[in-house]
């Protein structure tokens, strides 16, 4: 079919162009946003975008990044291609996107045709599937781990026994009580870099039963901490290894209150949205230092002067096998959010 006399109306393109579009003035205003744009950054009118700043809308911190770009495009003509940059959409949420900006020309002006598009879904499959390919190499380096420092250690446990048989000695059954926390060790070691080990069949979960049901192991610390449940969407079933998750909230829960120490706040939220399961743990404690966040689920690396890292581990490995994501936010002295998100799925 050729479109020869037929009249294209371009308008109608652009308005139901599945990416989003801008028209940005010389002063830094936006003169047109189509469906998608609205739809992007959470808006219900027109009302609340045209003609507001765009400044608005995207991080102090790349305000000087885009004056300058819009400059290059708008005065010398540029097209700017590919950069990724974050944006702000209503109630403060915040969208990973790229966007390409060109120039439009309306008579003698020239204006800035932004063109964006969303992949804040795109970089979290990145990010997920990069968290999988790096505990899959740290798992199969855990498991050589463990295979190697296991039997010079079952070799030391034999020989300790046959001295115990001939002499008693205190420190004999105090070496015997430390060897066995090292094989404990280990074996939590090789759980967590081989979670396939766990032959535990998949079941119907209610991740809200499981959260209430984790509390309860601490009730001694709900006398200092305060605790506030919000859990929505109650009737949202997930598919899962059952004891994997109970496991995996009680070594979250167990770390948000050791975070707090004494007094403080714990928030546990859950709620369905855009076919996923939420759960946020948020604590009021000491928080994690920006440069230790992206090392959290790796074995052996904890916050903690005496924590080994393997319970991180072990969440992480429970979410990414169950096709979920985890993202940690947090700053010192203010407390820690940790972000679960799991599809719904049908058995």
């Amino acid at each position: 079919m050729k479109l020869t006399n037929e009249r294209i109306d371009f308008h109608q393109l652009v308005e139901n162009s599945l990416n989003s579009i801008w028209l940005v003035g010389e002063d830094r205003t936006i003169l047109y946003c189509n469906k998608a744009g609205l739809q992007l950054l959470n808006y219900q009118s027109m009302e609340d975008v045209i003609n507001k700043s765009i400044y608005l809308f995207l991080p102090k911190k790349i305000h000087s990044l885009c004056n300058s770009g819009l400059t290059r495009v708008m005065e010398f003509k540029d097209v700017i291609d590919r950069l990724d940059i974050t944006i702000l959409k209503n109630h403060g949420e915040l969208a990973e996107v790229e966007l390409m900006a060109v120039p439009y020309y309306s008579g003698d002006k020239v204006f800035a045709q932004v063109i964006i598009q969303d992949i804040t879904d795109k970089k979290m499959a990145i990010k997920r599937l990069n968290d999988k390919e790096k505990l899959a190499s740290l798992g199969q380096i855990a498991a050589g781990i463990v295979h190697e420092v296991k039997n010079p250690l079952t070799a030391v446990k034999g020989f300790l026994q046959l001295i115990k048989e001939s002499q008693s000695h205190p420190y004999l059954d105090t070496m015997e009580s430390e060897l066995e926390k090292a094989f404990d060790t280990l074996q939590k070691l090789l759980q967590v870099s081989k979670p396939d080990l766990q032959d535990e069949p998949l079941v119907p979960i209610s991740l809200c039963q499981k959260l209430n049901m984790v509390l309860l192991l601490f009730q001694e610390k709900m006398y200092s901490v305060e605790v506030e449940l919000d859990l929505k969407d109650a009737n949202r079933i997930i598919i899962g290894k059952k004891n994997l998750f109970l496991k995996a909230f009680f070594n979250l829960i167990k770390n948000a209150f050791e975070a707090i120490n004494d007094q403080g706040k714990l928030k546990i939220e859950h709620y369905y949205e855009n076919g996923l399961v939420h759960v946020r743990i948020s604590d009021t404690g000491e928080g994690i230092p920006a440069d230790k966040i992206k090392m959290l689920g790796t074995p052996f690396f904890s916050s903690k002067n005496d924590g080994t890292g393997l319970g991180l581990t072990q969440v992480y490995t429970t979410i990414h096998e169950h096709g979920g994501n985890i993202t940690v936010s947090s700053e010192v002295g203010m407390g820690t959010t940790i972000h679960i998100q799991l599809p719904v799925k049908q058995i």
